[in-house]
């Protein structure tokens, strides 16, 4: 009676990334050594700024450039119109976006030429649009005003949310809808309840790009306002002067103007890459 062997299992032997872990340091390195810089700079204390060698860990850290940034520059004054401007402009956006886009993808509203009309207005570079927009916000009398910003805003990012949303409606299926009008449901029930959860991480995909590009815009925010509704991008030209750059203040407002993009980003992120992947793999 002849013993049967077991076969010899063979370890499998794992190469390491070795460019791949290069890579993702030189990446790292890349991006967190100016936010520590930045973040260093910001409560070092002045003699330290240009110290040789340099000085990567303050001895007195100190917060007077928070203070300064935020209520000698105004820089608090600018961080709220920038949280009433963005978060006003994103909702609109996301909403106006989301109606566009359901249209543009259920009934083909305008044909086949209309969804890319939306979009190519996008490629219009702001250059080209601002002085118009600047001279009629000034007769009708809504220049420097969080208003004026807020259409200028919506209008500025709605080619990206309606582009987006329509390609995340395009993919979805219209039985569910369908089923829920064989219900007794209206159209716009249909949407409501049943479209608009299931589309629920495209329109976060969709409402955060508008924020991030709201919140960072600077050209139009520049000439349509003035000294009431002055946005945070707006406020770090008064860090450079004759006198000097005052470069505490800068990376104490940089690094605060950081935080409700990382805050949101963090919170986000799961219905981002979801949105952002479903939209782009059939859009």
């Amino acid at each position: 009676m002849s013993s049967v062997t077991p076969p010899v299992r063979r370890r499998k032997h794992r190469s390491i990334p070795v460019g791949r872990i290069l890579l993702l340091g030189f990446f790292l390195i890349f991006v967190l050594v100016p936010l520590y810089w930045m973040f260093n700079t910001s409560i070092k204390p002045s003699d330290d700024y240009l110290a040789i060698p340099p000085v990567w860990f303050p001895e007195h850290p100190t917060l007077i450039h928070y203070w300064a940034a935020l209520f000698t520059y105004r820089g608090f004054d600018g961080l709220v119109n920038s949280i009433i401007v963005s978060l006003s402009a994103t909702a609109l956006s996301a909403l106006l976006g989301t109606l566009m886009a359901y249209s543009l993808a259920r009934f083909n509203t305008g044909g086949q030429h209309l969804s890319f009309w939306v979009l190519s207005q996008r490629f219009l570079p702001p250059i080209g649009i601002v002085l118009p927009i600047f001279l009629i916000y000034r007769n009708i009398g809504i220049y420097d005003t969080r208003f004026g910003l807020i259409i200028a805003y919506t209008v500025f990012t709605l080619p990206v949310s309606v582009w987006m949303m329509f390609a995340y409606f395009r993919q979805m299926p219209s039985s569910m809808e369908e089923a829920a009008l064989v219900d007794g449901w209206t159209r716009w029930g249909a949407f409501w309840r049943v479209a608009v959860p299931l589309a629920a991480p495209g329109i976060v995909a969709a409402a955060v790009f508008a924020f991030i590009a709201c919140w960072t815009e600077f050209f139009f925010a520049l000439l349509l306002t003035s000294r009431h509704a002055f946005t945070l991008p707006t406020v770090f030209r008064a860090f450079i002067g004759f006198q000097g750059a005052q470069y505490g203040e800068a990376a104490a407002l940089a690094i605060v103007s950081l935080v409700p993009s990382i805050a949101l980003g963090v919170l986000a992120q799961k219905h981002l890459v979801r949105g952002l992947t479903l939209g782009a793999v059939r859009g």
